[in-house]
């Protein structure tokens, strides 16, 4: 009898190894800590989502594994080398800041595996085979569609702020090219670290360059910092700003002085507001169902999205990818890699996704609306 129960949990572990080598491991980093968690917790109730939404793809079960990096890029460099050289997986998906999802890059494209950015990367990394590729609106997109609007009300005299990192460089830069395009004029280039409690110096400069609006480049509650000190100064003259502050704490913190900024965002943002026709309708009343189912709660940001399309683009690759390999090997990684940079009008709930070798976004104009923040809530401001 014993002979036979030992036989039977042989044969028993023989066909069931190669089942659990088959998964499809996915590694996600975000901040759950530190100053970019504002952003980094809605990144994570994302992805919860998006995992209740699909949790296997032809028959190969999903398996995610999730770290926080402190919003620190120091440890979202140790927290990718750990999933790739510990945990094996197929894929990283990450971060909630610019600088950390930078780190992260550099990390999957040496080592090789395929990566989804939920932040803005701005470039590729310097690598000879491309191993990254951008969830959300690249700055210069999303500037482009706040300066198109800035020209329409008529601002011509525009003043930057923004946070002096990698994020503040790309929403300047986007700045900086739709003023070499002759639609506003950037008078002003000031900045403050994301710890920063006050802008007061900042904003004074500002306003002695009298512009007819400001353009904020901060992100989450830190984001709200120059509308309070703008509004505390008697600013009386349109805010604008992108995706980034699409969030419950910066509209919270933010309150009167946030009220009537205007932001480039992805049409998820004011989903139930979409003419029935719009490709990101459907799909994001969807997700807004999961994530309510998921979480109990509604989501009120960007962010959470950004994780559920990085979650689509990967189930749609996975699909062709695995025709050719197995998860776990670095066949399926090459494979998985090369799918990413081939999809093709995949409709998500911020854009219809387009990749291809050597470019890092997939997106087009068709991905972003212009929203106002009226009494507390965003509205849609075609």
């Amino acid at each position: 009898m014993r002979k036979t129960l030992s036989l039977l949990a042989l044969v028993a572990g023989l066909f069931a190894a190669p089942a659990a080598q088959a998964d499809i491991t996915i590694g996600f980093v975000t901040s759950l800590s530190g100053n970019g968690s504002s952003i980094g917790i809605p990144y994570g109730r994302g992805i919860n989502a998006a995992y209740e939404y699909r949790k296997t793809i032809n028959g190969e079960t999903i398996r995610l594994i999730q770290l926080d990096d402190g919003s620190d890029p120091s440890a979202a460099t140790r927290n990718a080398r750990k999933l790739v050289e510990e945990e094996k997986v197929d894929l990283l998906i990450g971060t909630a800041t610019a600088p950390s999802t930078i780190a992260m890059a550099a990390v999957a494209s040496e080592l090789k595996v395929p990566m989804i950015a939920v932040s803005p990367i701005g470039k590729l990394p310097d690598t000879p085979e491309q191993w990254v590729v951008s969830v959300p609106q690249p700055a210069s997109l999303l500037v482009k569609i706040v300066a198109d609007r800035m020209k329409r009300d008529g601002m011509k005299n525009i003043g930057y702020v923004g946070f002096s990192d990698a994020w503040g460089d790309l929403v300047y830069n986007g700045a900086k090219a739709a003023e070499a395009a002759g639609d506003i004029k950037i008078q002003t280039n000031e900045r403050y670290a994301r710890t920063d409690t006050s802008v007061t110096a900042q904003i004074l400069k500002v306003m002695a360059a009298r512009p007819d609006a400001v353009l904020d480049g901060g992100s989450g509650t830190q984001g709200a910092l120059p509308l309070l000190t703008l509004a505390e100064r008697g600013f009386k003259g349109n805010t604008y700003g992108t995706v980034a502050l699409v969030n419950p704490d910066f509209v919270n913190v933010g309150g009167k002085a946030a009220d009537g900024i205007q932001v480039s965002a992805g049409p998820v943002i004011v989903a139930e507001q979409l003419p029935d026709e719009h490709f990101a309708k459907k799909i994001a009343l969807d997700f807004r169902s999961v994530y309510q189912k998921t979480h109990n709660i509604p989501t009120t940001d960007g962010f959470s999205a950004y994780s559920f399309d990085a979650w689509l683009i990967f189930a749609n690759a996975a699909e062709r990818a695995l025709k050719t390999a197995k998860p776990g090997t670095a066949e399926f990684r090459t494979a998985l890699r090369d799918a990413i940079l081939s999809t093709k009008e995949l409709p998500g709930v911020h854009a219809v996704y387009n990749f291809k070798p050597g470019a890092v976004t997939g997106v087009d104009e068709r991905s972003l609306v212009v929203v106002r923040l009226t009494g507390g809530a965003w509205k849609y401001a075609p």
